[in-house]
């Protein structure tokens, strides 16, 4: 089926086909596990399965809170089919306790509570690691208007606002995390909109009461487990069968 369509873009992550419709995408999740910038890789059988409905679970419940999203629905067990846009070369991430880069570019020891939520911004470029960025950056060299700042700032304390309340009312932290936007162009009006995925493996998860990784991590630091954490995040969330956790390499869903 995907030899018949015609690929737009290939990441890390995901695959992107043209759409059934004008101004639509489908997105694919593959298996694949990149870190430290692509340089430590694997293939990890039923990741992509996992990332599509934990994604798709999350962002249907931001679009029904009004958040302007790209999702339109899910269209198997790997693939979505959501509104075309332009992506804002932006990597937002919202840091709501210490760990990873920040603990060691600061010197705070991992697990520490940050005074508030804080928001940083990297420039979306591979090549250069995705360096931090400061709001004066984007606006002199033309990443993004200041409305489009101001924009994607409100959305993203709405997004761990709401966030942070789901996961902890199912015991799990909301250490950090990472959203991209795109631009939605409608005739002459453009708007920005959430895009990309949430997904453990663009957010940091813990569990409440053993501080166990639930994300990505558990591939950046060889921890293992990495299908299993994501199956409990599912569990969790009321993707999987209470009942059903089925081997690690295949999940068993349940059915929307």
């Amino acid at each position: 089926m995907n030899q018949r369509r015609r690929r737009i873009y290939e990441g890390k992550a995901k695959i992107l086909y043209e759409g059934p419709e004008p101004g639509t995408v489908v997105v694919h999740f593959k298996d694949d596990a990149t870190a430290f910038n692509a340089e430590k890789k694997a293939v990890i059988e039923g990741k992509g399965v996992l990332n599509n409905r934990i994604s798709e679970f999350i962002f249907e419940r931001l679009n029904d809170l009004g958040l302007p999203t790209h999702f339109v629905k899910r269209l198997n067990m790997r693939e979505q089919l959501v509104r075309e846009v332009e992506i804002i070369p932006l990597e937002v991430i919202v840091r709501n306790i210490a760990a990873g880069s920040m603990a060691k570019r600061l010197g705070i020891e991992e697990g520490t509570a940050l005074p508030r939520s804080i928001i940083e911004f990297c420039y979306k470029n591979d090549e250069l690691g995705d360096p931090l960025i400061a709001e004066e950056h984007i606006t002199a060299f033309g990443w993004a208007s200041p409305q489009e700042i101001d924009d994607i700032m409100a959305m993203t304390i709405r997004i761990n606002d709401f966030m942070s309340g789901m996961f902890a009312a199912i015991g799990i932290k909301l250490v950090d995390f990472k959203i991209e936007f795109g631009r939605q162009y409608e005739g002459d009006l453009v708007r920005t909109i959430l895009a990309d995925e949430i997904s453990p493996d663009s957010c940091r998860l813990w569990d409440m009461k053993t501080s166990e990784k639930m994300d990505k991590d558990r591939f950046r630091r060889d921890l293992g487990g990495l299908v299993e954490a994501y199956q409990e995040v599912a569990r969790r969330l009321g993707i999987l069968n209470e009942n059903d956790q089925g081997k690690p390499s295949k999940p068993t869903l349940v059915k929307s």
